[in-house]
């Protein structure tokens, strides 16, 4: 019944998952903020636990649900109107509603994206398990993509958990056969690992992180193996004009290191969405 409403009016769907969206977007913003510190966390509790010397006390339970959001300045419990995604930071105009401090923009333009990226599948892929395969897809790499922005890691947590689930939907043919996606695992992280490597002994520097070998190869088992050298290509050209971008209208120094997940994560999702399309029409050119 469900599904014969949204094939009668195609707008509905992008509607109704676009605002679950904005919903998830909301959460992810936590979720970006807590899950470092979380981890931040455990890795103090593990350190004291190795050398064998007591570990810190926790003065409060701390994960994504506990406790409640507040503002970063007052203190100020956010309260259920508050927290309506981008509606609540439009009607307050971008401060807290106590101390007026300024709310970061941050916020809503994770939730917007979230929205529209969400709406954007569901009209490619209408009311189909492809659909809700490629929201966990994208919602877990604009995670990825924030927080290794702010930290500079890709969480085990997130990627390796990924990897396992682009395994799992393609058993069934989702998106491609299994054995590609198996191959695209193996050869998205060794292909990465085999450069950190090279750059590594060739420079004694370390070019990148793990967790970049992780996320390649999450994004081999979700496409399949074939992806993975057009995903390589435009996460270079998307990293060169963000870089050049940076340097040139903001002012960034060149020097400080950049993290990679974002461009495999822009990256990863074009080819997800068009990636046959961009294809095609390189060999039509050729």
């Amino acid at each position: 019944m469900l599904q014969d409403v949204f094939t009668l009016y195609p707008g509905s769907l992008a509607g109704v998952v676009g605002i679950l969206g904005l919903l998830v977007g909301s959460f992810l913003n936590v979720v970006i903020y807590r899950l470092p510190k979380m981890l931040e966390r455990e890795w103090k509790h593990s350190c004291c636990e190795i050398l064998e010397q007591d570990a810190p006390e926790d003065s409060d339970t701390f994960n994504l649900i506990i406790p409640a959001s507040t503002c970063p300045s007052c203190q100020h419990k956010i309260r259920a109107w508050e927290n309506i995604p981008v509606v609540s930071y439009l009607f307050l105009r971008g401060r807290c509603s106590q101390c007026e401090n300024p709310i970061s923009i941050r916020y809503p333009i994770i939730e917007a994206v979230t929205a529209l990226l969400s709406a954007v599948l569901a009209v490619k892929f209408g009311f189909s398990w492809q659909l809700a395969a490629a929201l966990l897809l994208t919602w877990s790499l604009i995670t990825l993509t924030m927080i290794d922005i702010d930290t500079q890691l890709l969480p085990d947590n997130i990627t390796l958990p990924l990897l396992w689930l682009g395994l799992i939907v393609n058993s069934q043919g989702l998106f491609t056969e299994l054995p590609n996606a198996l191959w695209g695992a193996i050869f998205g992280y060794l292909s990465l690992w085999s450069v950190y490597w090279a750059f590594k002994l060739l420079t004694g520097k370390e070019g990148m992180g793990y967790g970049d070998f992780k996320l390649l190869g999450a994004l081999g088992a979700w496409m399949g193996w074939q992806a993975l050298p057009l995903t390589i290509l435009l996460s270079s050209v998307v990293g060169a004009v963000i870089g050049i971008a940076g340097i040139m209208i903001m002012g960034r120094d060149k020097n400080v290191p950049m993290p990679f997940g974002p461009y495999l994560s822009i990256a990863g999702w074009i080819y997800f969405m068009w990636g046959d399309s961009i294809v095609a029409s390189y060999l039509s050119l050729i």
